[in-house]
């Protein structure tokens, strides 16, 4: 009888315990799907929160999560992101969902966020970016003269006189950036 008593004690055991474990797994299991939690701030305020995600390991799971808002101040931050991140395609995409009058706004939104990184030189990134932007808008003579200098100092010698000729024919003051543009194409002229 005692054995009988210790096997039925052992059994209620051991079918509390699966219940236990059941239970707790079922609790700790995530949510199926994405979990997607929208942004109530502006769309600068969104930009300030992801922008240390706008790498290219972490841009597409931030974006997932926390999507930008969706006025053209907002996507033109979302595209601004993916161009940090290096991910041009995914930036013109978001780019190119836009209506058309507001894709050279939306490029202009790149070419701010961007425009620090040309300026310190950074030419591997800024000069895909700057293509991007010129891409919208052709006669943004500042996004003309970087991605001409950055092209230049990637060896793009053909890339870089096109871009720095177009500067020139809209940027038409004596000053550094000018005479820096003309002492580039000279030195391309030289180098063809």
């Amino acid at each position: 009888m005692q054995r009988t008593l210790y096997l039925v004690g052992v059994g209620y055991l051991a079918i509390c315990g699966v219940v236990v474990l059941r239970h707790q797994t079922l609790r700790l299991q995530p949510a199926s799907g994405p979990i997607t939690a929208t942004f109530e701030g502006s769309a600068a305020q969104w930009f300030a929160a992801m922008k240390p995600f706008c790498n290219a390991v972490e841009v597409e799971i931030v974006h997932n999560r926390h999507p930008a808002p969706e006025t053209l101040d907002g996507q033109g931050l979302s595209a601004a992101c993916y161009a940090l991140a290096g991910k041009i395609d995914s930036a013109r995409a978001i780019i190119d969902r836009l209506a058309e009058p507001d894709r050279y706004r939306a490029a202009g939104i790149v070419f701010d966020v961007a425009h620090p990184v040309a300026d310190a030189g950074d030419n591997r990134s800024a000069g895909p970016i700057m293509e991007l932007v010129i891409s919208y808008w052709p006669n943004h003579y500042m996004a003309l003269y970087h991605a001409g200098m950055a092209e230049y100092a990637l060896g793009e010698s053909a890339l870089a006189a096109k871009n720095l000729t177009a500067f020139l024919s809209y940027y038409h003051e004596n000053d550094g950036w000018t005479q820096s543009a003309r002492a580039t194409l000279a030195q391309t002229a030289e180098a063809r």
